[in-house]
């Protein structure tokens, strides 16, 4: 069987456990998952109604153009809908920016720790990578216009950072964008956009029309709660999504993920619910975090990347002891931290608990 060399030297991605095989390996009967930064709250009602109340023609193929959804999209964003493009989740895109624009004798350019899937599909495809590491879980942005050739054909910009959840701020993004060699694509990740304060947003759409040379990518997995469903979208000039449209599959969105991110998308109340909440829980586990002397990045995400005082492997094999399912820091690239997605109220308070006897253990293991 003769695949791309490089297949062998990779892995699989792997996914954060789930709580049926950890709840049989440890015999627990709860279990809370805070390591994909899922929303806690759930997703809209009017969603729940949706999948209630919608006849579904399962034995139809989903519209291939997204034509419903890209309308509403369009007009909520003020955007043409040509600028658009969807996907199975913003990893498909990610997938379909490599494909279409990554292969041998080209490189990349990452910031590192960051998304892992940038890397991996720009090595699938034969590109090169180069890794710029960032400052204070901050993008290095000098350092990666520096890294930037004549080979370069992509930049990955994830904003807010994962799994450090830093924001790029505003003007240094725009700063970055105006000394960026305009036959370079930027992807500028916004996974987390919707939890971002609104105070530092860039707004890149209003300027959208300045950069031929941008792609921004958001989702429906995180802020909307629609995980399960995989469906994110990109936006950029119509050129440019013309060429990704040429890679994309011809259904590559379900009818039921279709329908639910246009209804997701009418409740604005949902979404201003879910990030006061985040932020109020958020705002307690760092003040329980600085009583415990424990460091943590800056994030504007639902999600903290905490320092251990352990290494992050041994601090997340506690935690799941105790049924709490979080990512070591080793396998994001951030050895001795983890990273705690927010959960809700409740969870967060058993959470601080088990963590303030993991701190006793290891100050009484110190002193011994």
């Amino acid at each position: 069987m003769k695949s791309k060399h490089i297949l062998k030297d990779m892995t699989p991605y792997q996914p954060g456990k789930q709580t049926k095989e950890v709840k049989k390996e440890y015999g627990l009967n709860r279990i809370v998952k805070l390591a994909s930064n899922e929303n806690p709250f759930g997703y809209s009602r009017e969603v729940e109604d949706c999948f209630s109340n919608h006849n579904m023609t399962l034995n139809i193929y989903p519209d291939g153009y997204t034509a419903e959804l890209r309308n509403v999209l369009a007009k909520k964003l003020n955007v043409y809908e040509n600028q658009l493009i969807f996907g199975n989740g913003t990893d498909e895109i990610v997938q379909l920016i490599g494909r279409a624009f990554l292969y041998p004798g080209v490189n990349t350019v990452v910031a590192t720790p960051t998304f892992p899937q940038y890397k991996h599909n720009a090595l699938v495809e034969g590109a090169d990578v180069k890794e710029v590491p960032t400052v204070n879980g901050y993008h290095d942005l000098p350092g990666m216009l520096e890294a930037i050739d004549d080979k370069t054909n992509v930049v990955w910009l994830c904003s807010p950072n994962n799994p450090t959840g830093c924001l790029i701020p505003r003007d240094d993004f725009y700063t970055f964008m105006e000394k960026c060699p305009d036959d370079v694509l930027v992807v500028l990740d916004e996974a987390y956009f919707e939890y971002v304060d609104d105070q530092l947003h860039p707004n890149i759409l209003e300027n959208m029309q300045h950069y031929k040379n941008l792609v921004v990518l958001r989702t429906f997995s995180k802020a909307y709660g629609l995980a399960g469903l995989r469906i994110g979208y990109g936006i950029a000039d119509n050129e440019l999504i013309t060429r990704l449209d040429v890679v994309r599959g011809p259904f590559n969105t379900s009818s039921i993920a279709q329908n639910a991110a246009m209804v997701a998308l009418n409740d604005d109340a949902f979404i201003r619910e879910s990030i006061s909440r985040n932020n109020i829980v958020k705002q307690s586990f760092k003040a329980f975090l600085d009583s415990l002397g424990w460091h943590y990045f800056d994030s504007q995400t639902n999600f903290l990347l905490v320092s251990t005082p352990i290494s992050g492997q041994d601090a997340f094999q506690y935690l799941l002891e105790n049924g709490f399912i979080v990512r070591p820091g080793e396998g994001l690239g951030a050895p001795e931290t983890i990273r705690v997605t927010i959960g809700n109220e409740t969870d967060m308070e058993e959470l601080q608990k088990v963590l303030y006897q993991l701190h006793l253990k290891i100050n009484e293991g110190t002193e011994s």
